[in-house]
């Protein structure tokens, strides 16, 4: 009895139960500081562009089961076609995107271009212009699809920006080891570095590629959030850090991928086995009152 007439006078207190604390714990979720996705065991999905042979796997934002993690990206997924196929025409008055043949070719409808495509093309595809992927060949075409957010508006080029990856040159970038080389691809529009200088929101998009027993250093961005995607190779992936500064280090293989939060520490570490190669992306956080280039 005497433990029945205590429990609602620790309540009139304002002491909390145990029971109760362990309810409202399980109600709260926070948000994670990285995701990870194994490509190969995600399902595609029914999205705006998808058709027939158009199949599209969301592996961060639209379409994915977390999509409110990511802030400045709308967008990261692979996209295939079929021999044959076509993906359904698309605009986004609010998203500019990026687009990267990793496989086959291809043809891009921009607006009124139509324009070739092929293996380690890039380009570029600002808000507010319909496009859309026709693979008119005998094999398939595969490539990753990556979207940011932008005020409706926003200006486009003067003309289609394409290049490809093939035909950048790999160099250092000054605060990592020579131990790995970078293809500067695409940055913002003020970009005197990158191949092409067009994202507002997108600031650089780069392959890494690792020596055996390489690393870019563990590192984090304070204004930016960051994709990598595992090309080749294995080794380490440093997703985040504790108080004591060590790092939390996850086994990666070909196909991983993953979205790295503001601030989170971020790196790589290549295992002896050979080289390895990674896509990475950084996108500006969309903070209150962010003035875009």
């Amino acid at each position: 009895m005497k433990l029945l007439l205590a429990f609602p006078v620790l309540l009139g207190l304002g002491v909390q139960p145990i029971v109760a604390q362990a309810i409202v714990a399980q109600e709260r979720k926070v948000d994670p500081t990285f995701l990870h996705r194994a490509i190969s065991q995600v399902e595609p999905r029914e999205v705006d562009l998808s058709a027939a042979g158009c199949r599209y796997k969301p592996l961060f934002g639209t379409g994915d089961s977390e999509p409110e993690v990511v802030r400045g990206f709308v967008r990261f997924g692979e996209l295939t076609l079929s021999p044959k196929a076509a993906c359904k025409p698309v605009t986004y008055p609010t998203e500019e995107q990026a687009y990267v043949i990793m496989e086959g070719q291809g043809i891009l409808h921009y607006g009124a271009t139509v324009a070739p495509i092929r293996r380690h093309d890039f380009t570029y595809l600002p808000a507010g212009i319909a496009h859309w992927v026709e693979n008119k060949s005998d094999d398939g075409l595969t490539l990753y699809v990556m979207g940011f957010r932008v005020p409706e508006g926003t200006l486009p080029p003067t003309r289609l920006l394409m290049s490809n990856y093939d035909d950048v040159k790999k160099v250092t970038v000054s605060g990592h080891p020579d131990s790995v080389l970078y293809q500067l691809l695409m940055g913002d529009v003020n970009s005197k570095r990158d191949r092409l200088a067009a994202g507002h929101l997108l600031t650089s998009l780069y392959l890494m590629e690792f020596q055996p027993g390489g690393t870019n250093f563990p590192h984090h961005h304070d204004s930016e959030e960051e994709i990598y995607v595992l090309l080749d190779g294995e080794g380490q992936i440093v997703a985040g850090s504790g108080m004591n500064g060590i790092e939390g280090l996850f086994p990666a293989k070909t196909g991983d991928a993953y979205f790295f939060r503001l601030n989170c520490t971020v790196g790589f570490y290549n295992s002896q086995a050979g080289p390895a190669h990674i896509l990475g992306v950084r996108s500006l956080y969309p903070r209150p009152g962010l003035t875009l280039p």
